[in-house]
């Protein structure tokens, strides 16, 4: 978690488990669910503010996070850089 999520959500790393990047981050929000609605939007998909690296490459899968998630993955989610 970036630093500056941390700042919206206070939220401590944690280990999971899951096939996916979806089912993985299920398992977190299940005890981190303020966290859901900062990062996902109503149907789910990843918001547009948002970044999700799974072993330091974004995620393909924005919508659904059906990437596969292999035995000692690592997700990281930060806030995404914008400007002009």
């Amino acid at each position: 978690m970036s630093q500056h999520i941390q700042t919206h959500v206070d939220v401590e790393p944690g280990e999971v488990t899951g096939a996916t990047v979806r089912e993985a981050l299920e398992g977190f929000f299940a005890t981190n669910p303020r966290l859901r609605s900062y990062l996902l939007d109503d149907r789910g998909a990843v918001r547009k503010h948002v970044v999700v690296f799974l072993d330091g490459e974004s995620v393909r899968d924005r919508q659904n996070l059906s990437d596969p998630l292999p035995a000692a993955g690592e997700i990281f989610l930060m806030q995404a850089l914008s400007g002009g």
